[in-house]
């Protein structure tokens, strides 16, 4: 099944962990029935996670309290990445796996940049 952890972050590269019996100290934001598995991740300037899913092929977004969550479907079940770029940061670069392409997909809302784009 699809699981988003999430973990306080205390400083750099140290993550509070949560007590037991959360199996490895994250907290559980939300998790997605059937088969279904998450890769990569980006997140919108909302707050809401972005995460490239496989199988159902798409993207799964996800309020940051895990209680609403919608699907952007793609044409290919091998969802594995997203991040976001273009001048208003409404455009979604998607990695489609199955079929090894790298699509531009026009966003409804703007997302973050990496922290390691500067």
């Amino acid at each position: 099944a699809a699981r988003l952890w999430a973990f306080a972050i205390e400083g750099p590269g140290i993550a509070e962990k949560e007590p037991w019996p959360s199996p490895h100290g994250g907290k559980l934001v939300a998790g997605m029935g059937g088969y279904q598995r998450f890769d990569s991740l980006a997140v919108q300037a909302d707050g809401r996670i972005c995460v490239a899913t496989l199988v159902n092929g798409g993207i799964t977004v996800i309020s940051p309290d895990g209680r609403h969550t919608e699907h952007h479907a793609m044409p290919d079940p091998m969802t594995t990445n997203i991040c976001f770029g273009g001048p208003d940061m409404k455009t979604a670069f998607i990695t489609l796996s199955w079929t090894g392409r790298l699509v531009a997909v026009d966003w409804p809302s703007p997302g973050l940049k990496l922290n390691q784009a500067g």
